[in-house]
């Protein structure tokens, strides 16, 4: 079985599924079929996968040129049909891992694609998760569950875990140039995976164990948890000591050495940060220990819209004002409003009595519970009506300019403003 498909992967007759074309699987199945071997896009979503089919672009990431090309030499099929996967020699796993009520993993998602996987689970495949999980979900979920077909790992089957790495919008590090980790549930896992990707990756990293490789991803974000937690909890220190964080932390960072700068912003979004660490959390309590570092960093930043709601109040009072919200992705330039602050900070502010605009170039429409909001044009006439625009997220399309020259009042948590010295403009 092995031989079999080592030499699959060297000659890329190798077909390859990739489940769930978000913002991992597709950026992975686009890089497989460049690289030349046969991919299968499968999603449940079937305007997704129309979208796909049609060359319409959903993900920044990917350029649409190549999709369309792709589709068109049949390197890439788009499906909803789960019956592919029988006719596939390596399937990797991209859905999502969401957190449950009270903060617990819920890996309903992996569970379910390992069942679809467990149906149509043949010899010689290579299966690989790469949704990000809590250390032992590789061997002690989806192994059992693929086991349970009546083939084993290492004889029939061959089982990886391997973190996605990807960071939306970051052109300096695409897909090819983010080094890969992995770890097998056997060493001919390892062995297969390692061939594989390095037909996409400039390097891949073999660790000891999927545990281990589950335990990298968490270490990773929770890095950037405590570090953003840290610099907002400072952030709001200074505030209150009169203090300009910004030129603090520019200054620390001309240290060479033992100093990385993280900068304070109105939350954490996106998939990743807000949820990853939680995992980990969540795993450490089952073997008796407690993270006070995890916790207390998730808390901290959770509280930053509220905070940031509170400063704006200190600017203007919220009942009546009128607020333009500059921004509502989770981040510059990225068409991904998953768990963006500035939709917790306009909730916040429609409940404190404000009358609320937006602005964002990526998105032309908020909905939420009850209500919706639609995107506004910003000109003079417009601006002369708001009564302090705060900016949630800094694209660079914006004219910060002309804002900075028609608004009353600006509050910048972003730090946009920088080098500019105006008692219109309000830094957190």
């Amino acid at each position: 079985m092995y031989i079999q498909l080592e030499e699959k992967i060297k000659s890329k007759s190798a077909r390859i599924a990739v489940m769930g074309l978000g913002y991992v699987g597709l950026p992975l199945a686009v890089e497989f079929a460049r690289a030349g071997f046969k991919v299968i896009g499968i999603d449940t979503d079937e305007d997704r996968v129309k979208k796909v089919k049609k060359g319409v672009p959903y993900i920044l990431d990917v350029d649409i040129n190549d999709i369309k090309r792709l589709v068109r030499h049949r390197s890439l099929t788009p499906t909803t049909d789960y019956r592919k996967l029988e006719i596939a020699d390596i399937i990797i796993i991209c859905v999502p891992t969401p957190l449950k009520r009270r903060r617990q993993p819920n890996i309903n998602y992996i569970k379910d694609a390992v069942r679809q996987i467990r149906q149509h689970l043949k010899r010689g495949q290579l299966i690989i998760l790469e949704s990000t999980t809590y250390p032992g979900t590789t061997d002690e979920v989806t192994l059992p569950m693929l086991e349970s077909s009546g083939l084993k790992c290492g004889k029939d089957f061959y089982l990886v875990f391997s973190p996605e790495r990807i960071d939306p919008g970051n052109e300096k590090f695409p897909v090819s140039r983010i080094p890969k980790v992995a770890g097998g549930i056997t060493g001919e896992s390892a062995e297969l995976f390692k061939l594989l990707y390095e037909n996409i990756i400039e390097r891949v990293v073999i660790v000891s164990s999927a545990r281990a490789a589950e335990a990298v991803k968490l270490l990773e974000n929770t890095f950037r948890l405590v570090n953003i937690g840290l610099v907002n909890e400072m952030a709001m220190m200074c505030h209150k000591m009169g203090l300009d964080i910004w030129e603090i932390i520019d200054a620390a960072k001309t240290k060479p050495f033992g100093f990385m700068p993280f900068y304070p912003g109105p939350g954490v979004g996106g998939h990743c940060i807000p949820k990853d660490p939680l995992y980990l959390y969540w795993k450490a309590k089952l073997h008796g220990f407690k993270s006070r570092f995890i916790k207390l960093a998730s808390d901290l930043n959770s509280a930053m819209p509220s905070y940031a709601v509170e400063r704006l109040g200190e600017i203007v009072p919220l009942k009546g004002a009128n607020i333009l919200v500059l921004g509502v992705t989770y981040k510059k330039d990225v068409k991904d409003l998953r768990k963006s602050p500035a939709l917790e900070i306009i909730e916040l502010l429609i409940k404190n009595g404000t009358k609320v605009f937006y602005s964002d170039p990526l998105i032309p429409y908020l909905q939420f519970p009850g209500f919706s909001l639609k995107a506004v044009s910003i000109t003079r006439d417009f601006l002369k009506k708001i009564d302090c625009v705060l900016i949630a997220c800094d694209h660079s399309s914006f004219d910060y300019k002309f804002l900075l020259e028609n608004a009353k009042k600006i509050f910048d948590t972003r730090n946009v403003y920088k080098d500019v010295k105006s008692e219109k403009v309000i830094r957190l």
